[in-house]
């Protein structure tokens, strides 16, 4: 199996959905700074379209948020939609890095956010 590991600033709050057997999903795409040319130029960044499936979905919407900073990995693939590729990740694995765009308790429903660079996978007992 091929896997990628990407890193970046989430574009905005994840949703979740549920597929029609009911299944969670949780969707949401990640901007990766690509750096800049040999000119100094500021490159486009590289926007990746990522979801988790399953409890997990349903644990992490509150704590993916806009401006997020995270490292993911998992199977890419890539969707076509009229003529257009876009580069899509299946998530296994997530780190968050911190330094993410600060936001109340109050916008976050309640919830603290985990630690910056904690793996949220070792508090999740599945």
């Amino acid at each position: 199996m091929i896997s990628m590991t990407v890193a970046g600033n989430v574009g905005r709050d994840a949703q979740l959905r549920r597929t029609q057997g009911g299944d969670p999903v949780l969707g949401f795409s990640v901007a990766v700074d690509m750096g800049k040319d040999k000119n100094g130029n500021k490159r486009d960044a590289v926007w990746v379209k990522c979801s988790i499936w399953g409890k997990r979905a349903e644990s992490l919407e509150t704590y993916i948020t806009k401006g997020t900073k995270l490292v993911l990995t998992g199977r890419p693939g890539v969707d076509v939609y009229e003529g257009k590729g876009s580069l899509t990740l299946s998530v296994n694995d997530l780190t968050f890095m911190g330094g993410s765009q600060q936001r109340s308790d109050e916008d976050r429903g309640g919830y603290d956010a985990p630690p910056p660079g904690e793996d949220i996978d070792s508090d999740i007992p599945f």
